[in-house]
């Protein structure tokens, strides 16, 4: 018998969840049939990806201009960062390194010793390849660099409701079975718990093997039906509100994301072909919604597109993300805040690893913990790098001046003790951000390290001044030989007026 897999929900994480499985659990073998309801609509908005949802795209074999030009979408080099650390602080978070090893030791330790010994003024970003390319805002994919200066990935800005369009009609042109209707009750196996069927408004009923929460928030399945709590994170992330708001084309059309703090959060900026897309990221503790909402409409580069759009949410994740046949996908599972975009990352990941570890049967048990702890040291891993944003921040304001002081987990402890004391991060399992990232952050808002790797000595200082000036020479040339960020959009995938 065919395994039939129910997506409860729709949105990106519903059809991100349809288009792979249709892709690598194909008919006759599995029955996929996706549930949502148009009068309970998405969260979807404006929305910025780090690099892995390339891969995602290549899997499927959606042709990047297709799916950049259908989404009304541009490119990414990675965020840059005003005021975090303190104002007039900007700094940038690049997808790619400070360059290769030298003599195998991380090029930011030697950046520390020639920042120690004078004979470096400028910040770490100046031997990024992103971030050099991000100042002047050039794009063109690696490839079109050479050597050296080709390190660096990208990802994308789209519509996240387009790119649901497209992957609607990618996974039902593969036999997605679509229903629309509203989920009024579950029924359950009364010996072994798991959910049997979904029963829909219109007196209608979906049995199915296995089935996949995308209910957003709400955790229709997996929190409100099979009592999953949520692990409430928001002692370390205060901020619980967001309110997005687009707003007509102006200014520079970035090939990255602008993140601004302020008083009491922070301001998203996310550049698409026919909008920008905003937000402002806040704790209602120190902000009201009315003042928020001014905030943000006061600091748009464009004229106002609709009504600005308020989302409550609790920081956190869910204690098991599969239990039983539910396994939770997206804001079903757990939600970190929009900082370093990794949503749709989490969507992903959640979904890779479900496709790896789901059987064509039964599910034994040590499956289930497996794909629970993969993904719970996932979720803690990058807890940790958002919480390191707003902890070394010096700025003066209560929301800031409070999340310097609060205590941290014991694993960002150690991490920040460590880099501290040598400028090393130390990695766990399963980590999102590599070294470079957190380097990046951490030097980016001014938390310098008392000492640097020892092996950074072995050069002498003159022959690493060349060397690193020989490697700024080859980045800038490299940056000088691309195209505009926007004549690269206009050329390869231009998107036809909204």
């Amino acid at each position: 018998m065919p395994q039939h897999i129910i997506i409860a929900g729709g949105g990106s994480a519903g059809w991100m969840a349809a288009a792979l499985f249709a892709r690598l659990r194909p008919a006759p073998l599995t029955r996929i049939t996706l549930v949502e309801s148009d009068a309970i609509g998405t969260i979807g908005v404006g929305e910025a990806t780090v690099p892995i949802l390339q891969d995602f795209n290549r899997l499927l074999g959606v042709h990047e201009p297709e799916f950049v030009a259908a989404t009304q979408g541009s490119f990414k080099l990675g965020i840059e960062f005003v005021d975090w650390g303190h104002l007039g602080n900007r700094h940038f978070h690049g997808f790619g390194d400070f360059g290769a090893p030298i003599e195998g030791t991380a090029p930011h330790h030697h950046w520390h010793r020639l920042r120690t010994a004078g004979r470096e003024q400028d910040p770490i970003d100046a031997w990024s390849m992103p971030a050099i390319l991000a100042r002047q805002d050039r794009f063109a994919p690696p490839e079109a660099s050479r050597g050296e200066a080709a390190e660096y990935r990208y990802a994308y800005h789209f519509d996240a409701g387009l790119y649901a369009c497209l992957l609607r009609s990618y996974a039902q042109s593969r036999g997605v079975a679509h229903m629309e209707g509203r989920i009024v009750d579950v029924e359950r196996d009364p010996h072994s718990g798991d959910v049997a069927a979904l029963r829909l408004d219109g007196d209608r009923r979906l049995d199915g093997d296995i089935f996949i929460d995308c209910t957003g928030f709400a955790s229709r399945l997996l929190g409100a039906e099979l009592g999953v709590a949520l692990v409430d994170w928001s002692g370390w992330l205060p901020a619980n509100r967001a309110i997005a708001q687009g707003s007509a084309r102006a200014g520079r059309f970035t090939p990255f994301t602008r993140s601004t703090a302020l008083t009491a959060g922070w301001q998203w900026r996310i550049p698409l072909q026919h909008r920008t897309g905003n937000g402002l990221v806040y704790s209602s503790r120190y902000l009201s919604d009315d003042e928020a909402a001014h905030i943000l409409t006061s600091n748009l580069d464009g004229d106002a597109i609709g009504e600005p759009r308020l989302l409550r949410f609790t920081t956190g994740r869910r204690e098991q993300f599969w239990a039983h046949n539910v396994i939770a996908i997206g804001l079903a599972a757990g939600f970190m805040e929009p900082l370093e975009s990794t949503s749709l990352q989490l969507v992903q990941t959640g979904l890779a690893r479900l496709a790896e570890l789901l059987p064509h049967g039964r599910v034994a048990p040590p499956i289930r913990t497996e794909y629970n702890r993969e993904t719970i040291a996932e979720y803690e891993r990058i807890r940790d790098f958002l919480i390191a944003h707003y902890c070394i921040s010096q700025r003066p304001e209560p929301f800031w001046r409070d999340s310097a002081n609060m205590a941290l987990p014991d694993t960002l402890t150690h991490k920040l003790a460590l880099w501290d004391a040598m400028g090393r991060v130390p990695m766990y399992d399963l980590e999102s951000h590599a070294e470079p990232s957190w380097a990046a952050i951490l030097l980016g808002q001014g938390r310098i390290p008392q000492g640097h790797d020892p092996a950074a000595d072995r050069m002498s200082l003159e022959s690493m001044a060349a060397l690193v000036a020989a490697r700024r020479d080859t980045l800038q040339a490299a940056a000088a030989r691309l195209p505009q960020h926007d004549h690269f959009v206009r050329r390869t995938c231009h998107a036809q007026a909204a």
